[in-house]
């Protein structure tokens, strides 16, 4: 499924699905008057976050990358999704 006008369809800061693309969430990112499309997630990979192992070790991963705790990041929307 192919998205047409990203910007007027999709809510700010609201992850949605795209089944059938390269990356398995796209979120049309607000932060500060500033807009962005930001897609995230392996789509073929499953994140199993009630693992708490699993969940503890991404979090820990992922919260040293430079310039990913904005909005307009992928790695916040990951985060987010982690319940990190």
């Amino acid at each position: 499924m192919k998205f047409k006008n990203l910007r007027e369809t999709l809510k700010c800061n609201s992850p949605r699905r795209t089944p059938g693309e390269r990356k398995k969430f796209v979120v049309k990112a607000c932060d500060q008057g500033k807009e962005k499309i930001v897609r995230f997630g392996d789509p073929v990979m499953k994140i199993k976050k009630s693992i708490a192992a699993r969940k503890k070790s991404y979090c820990a991963r992922s919260g040293g990358i430079k310039g990913g705790n904005g909005k307009l990041s992928a790695n916040y929307w990951s985060r987010k999704a982690w319940e990190c």
